[in-house]
């Protein structure tokens, strides 16, 4: 390609819109354009990216042994109804109504459309196990785009299904897939790590995240400093202290005058914030909640959403607070009726707690859980943190940032049973078929991967995925034997299969080496006065600080030799 007829065009400043890296690069390289907050439309050089990281994951899939089909992206909402996972969903599924009054999805995931397919076409289980799977456009109304690919509204991504008979299958067939997917993210240079996770509204019993660390990256990694536990936050554990048990003591009010805050209520009357109770309030689908968990830990949205089972939850308004009785900054679950009360299991390692007195300005002394209230539900609702202990060791845990890069999920058999996909066993007998399910979203890894590889002068692709594998760059192209020299080169390496983008720009230097360090490309081969009388070229791999001289005789073959033993170094 010929960087005069290449469509899009370099731009020197950061636009004011991006906020990441990945979204400022990929603007300013001309390899994508925003259409509307969240839509965004791939350029020529983006697109060849796209296409790249695309074809790898095809090659992976194949080999594992998924066969590739297409779904529609529209989708009758009975399905969603029948499935019972549109509430999970919530308002980031895109509903249309047809001519006709009928109600449509866009589709977010196709779990219902390839369960309904497959009940039509597995009766036994000689005919099972399947790998199906497709790489198209998904639709999901994000509340808040961001970071350009990071986060939008319709995106790519490669979703694969499996349908086994048996739980050992799911196995084989999870484990296969983590396989092909650590596999993909060796091909494409990007080191992605693997965490537990949580499966949101996807749903399932099991999944596992695969993570590029990254500081930019807005999910955090609890992992331990020993042992190979690692989890997204949102689902990691940690074992909790254990305080002194001391017998229990009568109950105590204590005058803590404009004082609400754990921290003040600890400072005040002396002890450490792990001998306080603190309350929570929560609305759960429009329902109050009252959540109590130790002073010195935080509640874990997502563990609280997932044990409630609602669609949605947010932090309780101060007027809901007020309209059911409770005294916010001095409540505790004492003497509290007719409003739903979740403790974490924090709460039962300890004695004699300083709690709210649910009156203003006062708080108890002396506060123990069973003696003095009880609770509808206790669980691990606690969020873990780095230092605490890990769950699997006990060795202190660590955090890193990092971006979703993939998801896998043991779905098992609560869509295939409410989708009516059965299939009779060796003995006759009529069962779920066992389902599993696995994403990766091609833009977002686009994303990632310039949001791990990049420097302040621009992008720095990794080989197997990047747009171009050399950025031919001949300097003075008014003088004729450069132009000769550059033009013959450019065949040579177009005729030897290497990828070549040919700066045939008749711009300064400076222009040149700016967008060619912007744009990514690995190997950069630059033609000059000087390396001309020499008869040579210089050599540069973007990622090295050094260049070197070749021989410009038989250079397009010594270029691939570079080109492939790179790639077989990766």
């Amino acid at each position: 390609m010929r960087f005069s007829r290449l469509f899009g065009k370099t731009l020197k400043e950061v636009p004011s819109e991006a906020d990441t890296a990945s979204h400022q690069l990929l603007l300013r390289a001309g390899m994508i354009q925003q259409v509307a907050a969240g839509i965004y439309s791939y350029l020529p050089l983006g697109w060849r990216v796209l296409r790249k990281i695309e074809q790898i994951i095809r090659e992976e899939m194949n080999k594992a042994g998924g066969q590739e089909l297409m779904l529609p992206a529209l989708q009758p909402f009975e399905l969603w109804e029948e499935s019972g996972r549109y509430p999970s969903f919530g308002k980031t599924l895109f509903t249309v109504t047809d001519r006709r009054e009928h109600k449509l999805a866009l589709g977010p995931t196709h779990e219902e459309v390839i369960t309904m397919l497959v009940r039509r076409y597995v009766q036994s289980y000689r005919d099972l196990p399947l790998l199906l799977y497709q790489i198209q456009n998904k639709f999901r109304d994000e509340p808040r785009p961001r970071g350009g690919l990071l986060r939008v509204r319709e995106f790519i991504m490669k979703d694969l299904y499996s349908f086994d008979a048996d739980e050992a299958g799911l196995e084989n067939s999870y484990q296969k897939m983590i396989q092909a997917y650590k596999n993909i993210y060796t091909r494409c240079g990007l080191p992605a790590v693997l965490v537990e996770a949580d499966s949101g509204a996807i749903g399932g019993k099991e999944s596992h995240e695969f993570m590029l660390i990254a500081e930019t990256g807005e999910d955090e990694i609890i992992y331990c400093s020993s042992c190979d536990y690692a989890a997204n936050a949102e689902k990691a554990q940690n074992i909790k202290s254990e305080l002194k048990k001391e017998d229990p003591a009568p109950l105590e009010e204590i005058p803590t005058p404009n004082i609400k805050t754990i921290e003040e209520v600890a400072e005040f009357v002396g002890v450490p914030k792990s001998h306080t109770l603190k309350a929570v309030f929560y609305s759960a689908d429009g329902k109050l909640v009252f959540v109590v968990i130790r002073g010195d830990l935080e509640v874990n949205e997502t563990k609280l959403k997932n044990l409630l089972k609602c669609s949605e939850l947010r932090l309780a308004t101060e007027t809901e607070v007020k309209a059911a009785g409770l005294v916010a900054g001095s409540a505790s679950p004492i003497g509290i009726k007719g409003i739903k009360i979740v403790a974490d299991d924090s709460i039962t390692l300890g004695s004699n707690f300083i709690a709210g007195a649910n009156k203003s300005d006062t708080h108890l002394r002396n506060v123990n859980p069973s003696r003095d209230f009880t609770t509808d539900v206790m669980a691990d609702i606690a969020l873990a943190r780095p230092g605490d202990s890990c769950p699997k060791c006990h060795s202190k845990l660590l955090s890193s940032h990092g971006i979703e890069v993939g998801h896998v999920f043991k779905l098992g058999t609560f869509l295939s049973e409410k989708l009516g996909a059965f299939f009779l066993d060796e003995n006759g007998r009529q069962r779920p078929i066992i389902m599993g399910c696995y994403g990766i979203g091609l833009g977002r890894l686009l994303a990632a991967a310039v949001e791990q590889n990049h420097d302040d002068r621009g992008i720095i692709w990794p080989l197997s995925i990047a747009p171009y594998q050399v950025y031919l760059c001949p300097l003075r192209l008014g003088n004729r034997d450069i132009a000769q020299t550059a033009e013959r080169l450019y065949q040579d390496l177009m005729s030897q299969n290497v990828e070549v983008l040919f700066d045939d720009r008749d711009q300064s230097p400076g222009v040149k080496f700016n967008d060619a360090d912007l744009l990514g490309i690995p190997l950069r081969l630059t033609i000059s006065p000087r390396t001309l009388q020499s008869q040579s070229i210089e050599v540069k791999w973007r990622s090295e600080k050094e260049s070197q001289l070749l021989p410009l005789e038989g250079a397009a073959a010594r270029i691939k030799s570079l080109v492939q033993s790179f790639e077989c170094n990766l």
